[in-house]
């Protein structure tokens, strides 16, 4: 093999190699949907034939990450924190929302949240009835509440001035955690319906 032909062969190696890290780094650094497959029927046996130690190990986890989310919601959302949301939300979080959108990073999760202080400043997520979770999952439900006071701009454009109506409705969040201790993913359920009809937006 010739100077030049080695030369040409090692480029090559060396653009391949470059593309498999590449490649790699991506998949790595991408965060895709929620499988469920650890939360199907087929993985019963495995999750019941644990040890003691395996159980501690994960409700302390668990119960970690709900007081996480308890502070999300008493502490950082309810008060407007918003550079404090990192410590519960990854950067690459996606949300899923009731009116079945999704938003993707952390940033666009932030900027949507904002949207609802701008016309009811004293929202809030005051208390957590249930708090369970299994796993990389927690689930909670409680109270969202809040009173529309400022004028709604709408995507549109289109501004819709204010009620002085409050909406106090039920909520449920469902947050898949990740080994830093922040959610990868979140399922956020409320009536929409409910919500326009307690703000005077509907009959």
């Amino acid at each position: 093999m010739t100077v030049k032909q080695n030369i040409v062969s090692a480029t090559a190696i060396s653009l391949i190699a470059f593309s498999f890290v590449a490649s790699a780094s991506s998949v790595m650094a991408k965060n895709l949907p929620d499988d469920f497959k650890s939360t199907s029927p087929e993985m019963a046996e495995s999750n019941i034939n644990r040890t003691l130690k395996q159980f501690k190990d994960e409700r302390r986890t668990v119960e970690k990450n709900l007081n996480n989310f308890d502070d999300l919601d008493f502490n950082v959302y309810s008060h407007q924190k918003w550079d404090e949301m990192d410590r519960s939300h990854a950067k690459h979080i996606i949300v899923h929302y009731p009116d079945g959108t999704t938003t993707h990073g952390l940033q666009e999760h932030l900027e949507r949240s904002k949207k609802i202080f701008s016309f009811a400043p004293d929202t809030e997520n005051p208390i957590h009835h249930v708090r369970i979770g299994q796993g990389r999952y927690t689930a909670v439900t409680g109270v969202w509440r809040g009173t529309f006071t400022k004028p709604m701009v709408l995507a549109n454009g289109k501004v819709i001035q204010p009620t002085g109506k409050r909406f106090e409705i039920e909520m449920a969040t469902i947050g898949r955690w990740n080994d830093e201790g922040t959610m990868d993913e979140e399922w956020l359920f409320y009536d929409d319906y409910t919500f326009m009809k307690q703000i005077g937006l509907l009959d």
